[in-house]
């Protein structure tokens, strides 16, 4: 599918992308507007109405969300300072609305109150962030079997989660595996589907990015180019758009251990902050990269299966593909298929990550892992193209 020309409503003219190829991409600077406050930008009638499809909810349900969400990413920071040492993770409650913030049953009343004077709700738990982190970062250290398909800290659960994909749990090797990650520090085992895979294709049809014979999908477009997933491509690979005339070249990458990458861009090709909607739904501006918390909506798109929608599940999780382990990853519900590698993922209008993999498809459901996009650009040096 050819991309249709993008009205940039958020600029003055009318872009016309003869050149530039995204497959679902563009990111932005931190708008920092409060939940209901005036300038707060309104979400796209495309966002509003993937969220409608993939959450079962009416318009005005998707927009008061989508604004709860945000009060719960600006408020984030403040209410893990209140805590301090006591801060145990904090996660978006979709059901009240509202950020919860955990807190180690040594925090004294003036830090409890403190955490609540941001309007966050609050939670005692047994274990800080700190010693959760910790005890994940040891379980980083073990070999893990491919019945192993990941492990992540869960602040709501106050436990290293790792997952065991179905039929594998009696393996002599996930057994001893899940008795070393026990000894690391407190764990609780979850059954998985299938072993995550990463989402590049062979060459098809689409509006994509090729490397070679791969076809993968962009991220955000930065300064000079666009970030997208290391397995799509190696340094100095020359990357070729969907009308197949030069791009420009893998200028880094890296996968396994990480999976991102950036692609310079020149040859007549530019750059856009915009989020396609491939003709399902309208283009989105992106504005900032603001994270996200657990339990927020967000959204993806690529140059397969174009937008769907899901929640944060996790962040900072181990990923272990077929091809090596992959941390520091963000889990989702949104699904994905071959060729989606690479492209965006956003929160209302905050650039969140690149898409890397998963399991399961946009037919009978599945989890998608995404690299956070501000680790990308920190790695590089790159800055976002904002509108």
């Amino acid at each position: 599918m050819r991309r249709s020309r993008l009205r940039n409503c958020g600029l003055a003219t009318l872009l016309v992308l003869g050149g530039w190829t995204a497959a679902g991409t563009v990111p932005a600077a931190a708008t920092g507007s409060p939940a209901g406050s005036p300038t707060a930008p309104t979400a796209s009638a495309g966002l509003l109405q993937a969220m409608q499809r993939d959450f079962g909810l009416t318009r005005a349900q998707a927009e008061d969300r989508l604004a709860a969400e945000r009060h719960a990413t600006d408020i984030a920071p403040a209410a893990q300072r209140a805590a301090g040492d006591a801060f145990g993770g904090s996660w978006f409650d979709a059901g009240r609305g509202r950020l919860t913030v955990a807190v180690t049953s040594d925090a004294s009343p003036t830090t409890v109150r403190a955490v609540r004077s941001t309007g966050a709700d609050v939670r005692t738990v047994t274990y800080s962030a700190r010693q959760l982190d910790a005890a994940g970062q040891r379980v980083d250290l073990l070999d893990a079997p491919a019945g192993v398909s990941g492990w992540h800290v869960d602040p709501a659960a106050n436990k290293v989660v790792v997952d065991v994909v179905g039929g594998e749990h009696a393996d002599n090797d996930v057994q001893r595996f899940l008795s070393q990650a026990r000894a690391a520090g407190p764990v609780t085992v979850r059954t998985v589907p299938a072993a995550p895979r990463t989402f590049a294709a062979g060459t098809v049809g689409g509006d994509p990015y090729y490397t070679g014979n791969v076809r993968c999908s962009i991220g955000f477009s930065v300064h000079g180019g666009f970030i997208t997933a290391g397995h799509c491509g190696q340094a100095g690979a020359g990357v070729s758009g969907w009308d197949g005339s030069y791009i420009g070249t893998f200028q880094g990458s890296s996968f396994p251990d990480n999976d991102y990458a950036w692609v310079s861009v020149g040859s007549g090709w530019w750059t856009v902050p915009v989020v396609l909607g491939w003709g399902t739904v309208s283009d989105q501006l992106v504005r900032g990269s603001n994270e996200a918390p657990v339990g927020a909506s967000v959204c993806r798109s690529g140059s397969t299966t174009h937008w769907h929608c899901g929640t944060v599940l996790a962040k900072n999780e181990t990923v272990n593909y077929a091809q090596g382990a992959v941390h520091q990853m963000t889990k989702t519900s949104v699904c994905a298929e071959g060729g989606d590698s690479g492209g965006s993922f956003i929160s209302g209008d905050q650039a969140q990550g690149v898409t890397s993999g998963g399991w399961g498809n946009c037919s009978g459901g599945g989890e998608t892992w995404f690299q956070p996009v501000n680790e990308i650009l920190n790695r590089y040096g790159l800055t976002l193209h904002t509108a």
